[in-house]
């Protein structure tokens, strides 16, 4: 899986972005099929809005997409994977239950 950091209006310390590439290889756990994940961070100039991470997942078909706002970029990293992961096993559970029509079919053709 490729892995793109991408800081806006300001310069990601370095463990920083070790943080957030080492949290995302934890999703190739769940699911495999990932091709590229890219990572923005930026925040509001709001004071109240805080901190955002957003979180886009190219899988082969579709693309997922997860927002984290929080006042710190580690738990805005943390709320958007696991929004992320949430809808990766739900795109998972689409393919097993497509394979799974599709192997029905087969064997009542036989």
């Amino acid at each position: 899986m490729q892995i793109k950091v991408t800081a806006r209006h300001f310069k990601a310390h370095d463990s920083l972005i070790a943080y957030t590439e080492e949290i995302l290889e934890k999703l190739n756990h769940f699911y495999d099929g990932i091709i590229k994940a890219d990572v923005i961070l930026f925040f509001e100039k709001k004071p109240k809005d805080g901190k955002i991470a957003e979180i886009t997942i190219s899988v082969y078909g579709t693309v997922l997409t997860a927002i984290g706002k929080s006042d710190e970029y580690t738990k805005s990293i943390d709320i958007a994977v696991e929004k992320a992961l949430v809808q990766l096993k739900k795109y998972k559970g689409k393919l097993h239950t497509k394979d799974r029509k599709e192997v029905r079919k087969a064997r009542d053709k036989e």
